[in-house]
């Protein structure tokens, strides 16, 4: 209630007013007396007047003081008895207030007054503050804390509030655990491995697989139906998929333990539509994983996360295909594609071998078989196939190698771009080339790895084949060339070099298939003597290669070894001592490191014991289970060992990767 103005100061102001008249007439009427009178007294008046004025001041100043701190015990105890907890900080993040609810809820009733408050809860305070809200765990209950920041002479507070979300906490994780996730099941191989076995031996297979998932998903609360003769659908909540991944997919091991006539094993691929919003969703992200799963090879589960892929499993090597179905129809599909193309390029990986260019080289004389413009894009002064290079311009002409250069000047809106031995952006031997190109086929035989190329018109990926020469053979016998025209020599040696070298001379990765296609590259007129010579190299190359696996170490069942010298060969001299270093007796795996600049690369190899792509991996690298490597740039010799050991260590032979 408002305090009025007191009504004895209004009678003073009154009677001030008629004296000041009354002394006015009098002066004018020359009435000195009395006027002086009449101003003594307007003087009493006047400091009645005053003095009442201050005193009604001084009343009014007390009551609002006295309001004001009625006001501030009012907010305080307001703050104080709120149901949710806050509390004050200062600069160095100290508690120096907190509520009532803070005490019962988060110091258990503990005076902590000055103490750092991160000590308590298990955040990162200057995060939150930054921030202005964050997410913590403290004794049982999760709160969500905003922060609200208060600075005023030279003090700087910050006022934290903790509001419970426990019950939303606990409704949200219900949610998660119970969300349906869609995973589709794969028989490697099935129809090949059935293809010969008996009707008995068939239907045994078929409920053993059968009998074998649903055990599978009898720990679960999903449910799953057969889509076809190899594939199986899945749904599983996430609760019980968590735990089946932290098992590492342990069906992958037991499919093996099935054998058709006792001798051939069956093989699982497995893609996991984890962390989709919706069933439409989920289902399209375990195709991509399963489509991931039997680029690498299949016999392995493929689960997307935010940072990649994951894997379990790839023990198995890649089982051949007996059925050529596929290259036939994709064959015919290339051809079209190239008829209706004004010029042909092909391009390989960086530092093109023989396979990269073989296969070039193969595909190239097959397009001017077809009467197309063919040009093969290669930089000489990296390349380790250079002497297949000349080779071959010996024998054709000095058109059909270009440089990326010229290449991109040339390539025109109605040209085709085939790329083959690789599928990845990161290590072609001209990414602009490709970026320029508006039509791209791939041809490659190594395990998928993500980051692939995914906007060609062709995607003819065989991760089985032992080389992406191999494929290209299989894929140029079923090309419709004019009449009387084959392949010329020269190029059925670059295909024949390319299969040799990724074979190791048909010992590594080596299949009925693999045969085949060099007999039919025998038939044109592949020279083994000479593409033999294509390998041979000088005296002081063989010296180096034996100066690296000299100095190799021997770590359990692996031999690391280091080439500490520099050379124009070392990619060459590098791979050959891995290749050496696997005939020591005992060495499941071999590993040669060395410099290039500021890069360390590592070049893996194996006889299938152990999976090198599965450790190259962890490095950042890829390949094969019996072939890989890597690069590690900004790094020394000894800290690349380390990591290499490390990876080694790390890594469950099983498939699994820990």
């Amino acid at each position: 209630m408002k305090k009025k103005f007191p009504a004895v100061s209004l009678i003073l102001l009154a009677i001030l007013l008629t004296e000041t008249i009354v002394f006015s007439l009098l002066l004018s009427n020359y009435d000195t007396a009395k006027g002086i009178t009449c101003l003594i007294l307007s003087a009493l008046t006047s400091l009645l007047c005053i003095a009442e004025i201050f005193l009604f001041a001084g009343n009014t100043i007390k009551h609002v003081s006295r309001m004001n701190e009625h006001l501030e015990n009012s907010v305080s105890e307001y703050i104080n008895s709120v149901a949710e907890p806050v509390a004050v900080i200062d600069s160095e993040n100290r508690l120096i207030w907190y509520n009532t609810a803070f005490t019962e809820k988060i110091s258990d009733s503990k005076k902590i007054y000055g103490m750092d408050i991160e000590s308590l809860t298990d955040m990162n305070i200057n995060n939150i503050i930054s921030a202005g809200m964050g997410i913590c765990t403290l004794n049982g209950s999760t709160y969500r804390i905003t922060s609200d920041k208060y600075s005023e002479n030279n003090v700087s507070l910050n006022i934290l509030f903790f509001h419970d979300e426990t019950d939303y906490a606990s409704l949200k994780k219900k949610f998660d655990e119970i969300h349906p996730n869609v995973v589709i099941i794969m028989v490697d191989n099935y129809d090949e491995i059935l293809q010969n076995a008996k009707e008995s031996e068939k239907s045994q297979a078929s409920v053993e697989v059968e009998k074998l998932i649903e055990n599978f998903m009898s720990s679960t609360n999903g449910f799953v139906r057969k889509s076809g003769s190899n594939t199986f659908y899945a749904v599983i909540e996430n609760k019980h998929l968590d735990e089946i991944i932290a098992g590492k997919f342990n069906i992958l091991d037991l499919a093996r333990n099935i054998k058709i006539a006792g001798k051939y094993p069956l093989t699982f691929s497995i893609g996991v539509g984890k962390g989709a919003e919706s069933l439409a969703e989920s289902e399209q992200i375990a195709k991509q994983c399963l489509d991931m799963a039997l680029g690498r090879g299949g016999d392995q589960a493929v689960l997307r996360t935010d940072s990649g892929y994951q894997f379990f499993g790839g023990v198995s090597q890649g089982m051949e295909k007996k059925s050529r179905a596929k290259t036939r129809i994709l064959a015919n599909a290339l051809q079209d594609v190239i008829m209706s193309s004004d010029k042909i390029f092909m391009m390989g990986h960086r530092f093109g071998d023989l396979d990269s260019v073989g296969a070039s080289c193969g595909m190239a004389g097959a397009v001017r078989l077809l009467g197309k413009e063919a040009h093969i894009a290669v930089n000489r002064s990296a390349n380790l196939a250079s002497n297949l290079i000349d080779l071959t311009e010996e024998r054709t002409d000095n058109e059909l190698f270009i440089s990326p250069e010229n290449a991109i000047a040339l390539i025109g809106e109605n040209d085709l771009l085939i790329i083959v031995d690789t599928h990845s952006r990161d290590v072609l031997e001209s990414p602009e080339l490709y970026d320029k190109a508006k039509s791209v086929v791939i041809i490659d035989h190594h395990r998928k790895k993500a980051g692939f190329i995914d906007n060609a018109v062709i995607f003819h990926h065989e991760p089985y084949a032992s080389s992406a020469s191999e494929m290209v053979t299989e894929i140029i016998q079923y090309f419709s060339f004019p009449p009387e025209e084959i392949l010329p020599p020269c190029h059925a040696d670059a295909l024949l070099a390319g299969i040799m070298l990724d074979t190791k001379n048909f010992v590594m990765r080596t299949g009925a298939r693999t045969f085949e296609a060099a007999a039919f590259l025998k038939k044109l007129g592949a020279d083994t003597v000479g593409v033999k010579l294509l390998f041979s190299g000088t005296i002081d190359l063989y010296r180096r290669k034996s100066q690296i696996v000299a100095s190799a170490e021997i770590y359990g069942s692996f031999a690391i070894a280091m080439a500490d010298f520099q050379s124009d060969d070392i990619r060459l001299a590098a791979p050959q001592a891995a290749d050496e270093l696997l005939s020591i007796s005992g060495i499941d795996a071999s590993f040669v490191l060395y410099t290039t600049g500021n890069t360390i690369n590592i070049s893996a190899r194996s006889f299938g014991a152990v999976n090198v792509q599965l450790i190259m991996e962890k490095l950042g690298g890829g390949g094969h289970q019996t072939m890989a490597a890597t690069q590690i740039k900004n790094i020394s010799a000894d800290k690349a060992i380390d990591m290499l050991k490390s990876a080694i260590d790390e890594t469950d032979y099983s498939g699994n990767n820990t």
